[in-house]
């Protein structure tokens, strides 16, 4: 059986389970899946170079996460005019007539928007963080008839670049002002993550919502998420994200899908990644 070679390109990627979900859903497919976690700070590469070495021919392809999305974007072949759109990828296939790219996090966030939140309307909302998870959640977000969207980042020139090209959204000063009167709270940035577990927006600023989303799955239990609940907001989980981009990915690189999610998912949420 010939291996399907895979990995992960990001920073702070250690606790990952994207290895997890590839290798699993290979055996439901019957193939030989590697995944490997592929850090530029660790392996002492920039990405451009890290990049580079894995398309020799040798490997399938590679997901790409924090903060590489829109540097990939330009390394690579998008056929997808609405990814181009995007300006950021998060799956590329490497094939003969070079590295394509594709974004699953705005297929996966409108997969994951409707399993969790069925047909409910986003309404107005506040975006926090305007790199790549957060320009494919905004076009995304405007995908499922947003009313409005409040676009705030630490960087106001990637606030103001994405709200130019999604419709109805506007560039916001911060998270506080952005959220006022929304109905909304998104968290696009990496606060949260391991390492790293403050709060996009102070816990007070949350009261009146209706729902929130998490991007960061590393770890699920992340300040924002029990500031949020303890608001009585609805909620979506980052690993709603991660499961369902990870899931269309695996099937961009392999042509296949796992003929059962729902038992995917179970032997994901199980952590058994040798069983299936």
């Amino acid at each position: 059986m010939t291996e399907i070679r895979l990995g992960l390109i990001g920073d702070n990627i250690a606790a990952s389970r994207s290895p997890d979900l590839h290798r699993i859903a290979g055996r439901l497919c019957g193939l030989d899946v590697s995944y490997e976690l592929l850090g530029p700070r660790e392996m002492g590469m920039d990405f451009e170079t890290l990049f580079r070495s894995r398309a020799d021919g040798s490997w399938r392809g590679v997901n790409v996460t924090y903060p590489y999305k829109e540097v990939a974007a330009g390394m690579v072949r998008i056929d997808d005019p609405h990814v181009r759109d995007i300006g950021a990828v998060n799956t590329v296939v490497f094939e003969d007539a070079g590295p394509a790219g594709h974004n699953t996090d705005y297929s996966g966030f409108i997969a994951a928007w409707r399993e969790t939140f069925g047909r409910m309307a986003p309404g107005k909302v506040a975006l926090i963080g305007a790199g790549g998870v957060g320009r494919a959640t905004a076009f995304a977000l405007a995908a499922l008839g947003a009313e409005e969207i409040r676009i705030t980042d630490r960087d106001m020139f990637k606030a103001d670049r994405l709200a130019a090209a999604v419709p109805g959204a506007a560039a916001c000063a911060d998270a506080p002002a952005a959220a006022e009167n929304a109905g909304g709270i998104v968290n696009c940035t990496p606060l949260g993550m391991t390492g790293n577990p403050d709060s996009p927006i102070p816990a007070e600023a949350l009261d009146g919502h209706r729902w929130a989303f998490d991007a960061v799955y590393t770890p699920v239990e992340t300040r924002f998420r029990a500031d949020a609940l303890a608001a009585g907001l609805k909620f979506m989980s980052g690993y709603e994200l991660y499961f369902h981009q990870g899931s269309q990915a695996f099937r961009i690189f392999t042509g296949m899908e796992p003929p059962d999610l729902a038992r995917l998912r179970q032997l994901l949420e199980a952590g058994d990644a040798d069983t299936a």
